[in-house]
């Protein structure tokens, strides 16, 4: 493993509001810097009232601006929600603005529900037609262009944002080989195909201008405090949360509980822990071994943790220790 960075969703936990994550977000991402992340990604939801990153490269702009070394970008915007175009102005501008600092991971699933996609005057029938074709596209607005190129991202010719292909399926993997991209898997909620699409990407990859030789990214979940019961403790707010959206429920990040079995289902809480069992939970110890199994398991080239944690002072520690942890991993 090369780097370890950080994905952040800007909770909006219960009880706060949406200025308080954007708050947030911006110290945790000046700590994440300090604790030597090599990244700080944000990522496109919408319609979700837990979610403060909606209008994710205004997000990422705000996090550039008040940090200096560290790469900010989308982990990732949802293409099919966009035009190519616009999307290129937007990082065109961000990079203009944050030289060598930009990241664009692109996804193909809208992130939100049929109502909020027509919405966003999207068509839901688009979405595997045409994203291929739209990463290409975005693409070579980056690139150099002459002056009579018909359409050009201004900003944004020039200057070769890195894209990369995000996905939870065989099909992104099979993607970014193709285009020799690099590749993260969003394994901290849907781990089914994490290691198939890995294989994939790897035994597929073709050399590109970008890329000589395959990078993936794995993306882990991560709970780390004093003890590993203060971990399960603050663990149990993104169980509820996760629950919740599950079951069709979503709000704000719940307050944790201490008996989070009393308070979801038992059919719903397998599914959960589940989806979320490419993690790390518990003391610096713990994490460690945890965190240790999965760079085993999966090799990455670079490991993104994230992590949804009610209380702002404990999510800014539980994010420093995992940082102590992942500078062990690395080195």
């Amino acid at each position: 493993m090369q780097r370890y960075s950080l994905l952040d969703l800007s909770p909006i936990a219960e009880g706060h509001t949406a200025a308080d994550a954007l708050r947030n977000t911006v110290e945790l991402a000046q700590s994440a810097e300090q604790a030597g992340y090599y990244r700080y990604w944000l990522a496109e939801h919408h319609n979700m009232p837990g979610i403060a990153s909606a209008a994710t490269a205004v997000v990422i702009g705000h996090v550039a601006g008040a940090t200096h070394r560290m790469r900010v970008g989308a982990g990732g915007i949802m293409l099919p929600n966009h035009a190519p175009l616009m999307v290129a102005e937007a990082f065109g501008t961000l990079a203009t603005l944050y030289p060598d600092r930009i990241d664009l991971g692109l996804g193909r699933a809208p992130g939100t529900d049929g109502h909020t996609m027509r919405a966003l005057r999207r068509a839901k029938t688009a979405v595997e037609d045409t994203f291929a074709h739209d990463v290409q596209e975005l693409i070579s607005y980056f690139g150099d262009a002459s002056a009579d190129t018909a359409v050009r991202a201004i900003p944004g010719v020039g200057t070769q944002v890195p894209v990369y292909i995000l996905g939870s399926s065989l099909y992104g993997a099979q993607l970014a080989a193709h285009f020799g991209l690099p590749y993260a898997f969003a394994s901290h909620f849907a781990p089914n195909m994490l290691e198939q699409a890995l294989a994939m990407y790897r035994s597929g990859f073709k050399p590109s201008a970008f890329l000589e030789k395959p990078y993936a990214i794995v993306a882990a979940g991560v709970c780390a405090a004093e003890t590993d019961d203060e971990a399960a403790f603050h663990r149990s707010s993104q169980l509820l949360g996760f629950a919740r959206l599950h079951t069709g429920t979503p709000g704000k990040l719940p307050l944790p509980v201490h008996d989070v079995r009393s308070e979801i289902a038992p059919a719903v809480l397998r599914q959960v822990e589940h989806a979320l069992s490419c993690s790390a939970t518990g003391s610096a110890t713990t994490v460690a071994q945890q965190l240790a199994a999965i760079v085993d398991q999966y090799q990455p080239d670079e490991l993104i943790v994230t992590g949804m944690i009610h209380d702002h002072t404990a999510r800014l520690r539980s994010f420093d220790i995992a940082a102590d942890v992942l500078k062990e991993l690395v080195a």
